[in-house]
């Protein structure tokens, strides 16, 4: 039996990130049944709206099995919501994923590095967004560094998967997860 992809509707409450303090955007868990439906556990792209507002994105995996959305002020406000209010969702996931952005330094490793490239070329948006995610998920500049010159190697090896990276963050929880509400 496979997953229900239609549109899924749901309740949340909007909640503030402790973390960074002053932060003017807010975040929302999925509930657990809402999350079931979604064809995957890991990233997944949907469109929805958010009181009526229309909006485009990428839900991340909160580490705990479900999924959860970073809300900028920008659709907040639009949908004429607040932090702590209950709103209304209704996401259904993409026909397509979208293209990644690939951040500077990694575009531009690729284009030094013809045979990483061309593999890179080679793979879905889905793939892509995956070695993003890991190359940037380090938290040290230097971890970084080293990851975008591993990933060209695997790359140009002929890789299509970042390797051990839990796409779930079901086993990783240091590099995903929701953020921790502030009181």
């Amino acid at each position: 039996m496979g997953k229900d992809t239609g549109k899924i509707r749901f309740k949340v409450k909007l909640l503030r990130p402790a973390e960074p303090k002053g932060a003017t955007w807010a975040f929302f868990v999925l509930p657990a049944a809402a999350s079931a439906k979604l064809p995957t556990r890991s990233m997944v792209t949907v469109d929805g709206t958010l009181e009526g507002q229309a909006f485009q994105a990428t839900l991340a995996p909160d580490g705990e099995g479900s999924h959860w959305l970073k809300v900028e002020k920008a659709l907040r406000e639009a949908a004429g919501a607040a932090v702590g209010d209950t709103v209304a969702l209704e996401i259904a996931p993409v026909d397509v994923e979208p293209e990644p952005r690939v951040p500077p330094d990694i575009r531009k490793a690729l284009a030094e590095h013809p045979a990483a490239k061309a593999q890179w070329a080679s793979l879905t948006p889905v793939a892509r967004r995956d070695w993003i995610h890991w190359i940037t998920s380090g938290k040290k500049a230097e971890t970084r560094v080293k990851r975008i010159a591993t990933a060209c190697d695997m790359l140009a090896s002929g890789k299509r998967r970042a390797c051990c990276f839990d796409r779930s963050g079901m086993y990783s929880k240091g590099n995903m997860g929701a953020p921790v509400a502030a009181e």
